[in-house]
């Protein structure tokens, strides 16, 4: 599970994005100051850090200065709107520049896709007799390779990085088509069908009514 720094001073902005990673399946922390908010990255490990500018302390940019963006992806969360602003966000090192307010799916989309860039993610991942290299963008059964579609092994990737976690269709969209993507949930319908029965998951990849999906994770 990918852990998440939120560093926003507003009370309840920070609380509605704590609640919205809730949702998405990550670990987060809160944080309201510029300086603290150095010290914790410093002293913990952190995959992501949603950074606000306007900061007591330290504003966003000083911090992003402080921290090692190898380790630490940046993503900026901010009301402010000048190009030049976002233009100097993303020459420190920031992978994104998010204006508020903003959609809920399109936040996730974008922290989804910056935690992928950034390779924190699992590169061989181990379901029961289920191997996939996402380096070799390849799928194993037991032994045998699956021929899989792109978008089939991209939604399978993030059901097994997301194992026992309740994922709406329109969530899945957002994720492998894009959070701009206007179309049927029905299309994620069509590839879950394939993925399970290509992957033998019918017992594992559940349904859940009127919501979407949960691939159930294998006890050890």
């Amino acid at each position: 599970m990918a852990k998440i720094l939120i560093v926003e001073d507003d009370v309840n902005i920070a609380k509605m994005l704590e609640a919205t990673l809730s949702i998405g399946g990550y670990d987060s922390q809160r944080c309201d100051n510029g300086r603290r908010a150095v010290d914790m990255v410093t002293a913990q490990t952190f995959d992501l850090v949603l950074l606000d500018v306007m900061l007591p302390d330290m504003d966003g940019f000083q911090v992003i200065k402080a921290i090692d963006k190898e380790k630490t992806a940046v993503i900026f969360l901010t009301a402010l709107q000048d190009v030049m602003d976002k233009v100097k966000g993303l020459k420190l090192g920031a992978e994104d520049y998010i204006v508020k307010p903003f959609e809920t799916v399109e936040l996730l989309a974008r922290i989804e896709v910056v935690l992928r860039r950034k390779h924190k993610s699992t590169n061989v991942i181990h379901y029961g007799d289920i191997t996939m290299n996402m380096n070799e963008h390849t799928v194993k059964k037991g032994e045998d390779y699956v021929s899989l579609t792109p978008k089939e092994f991209d939604i399978l990737a993030f059901f097994l990085q997301n194992q026992d976690i309740a994922l709406t269709r329109e969530r899945l969209l957002a994720t492998v088509w894009g959070y701009e993507f206007v179309g049927e949930t029905r299309t994620v319908d069509i590839h879950v069908q394939q993925i399970r029965k290509k992957m033998g998951l019918h017992q594992k990849l559940v349904t859940i009514p009127k919501l979407g999906y949960r691939l159930e994770r294998i006890s050890e």
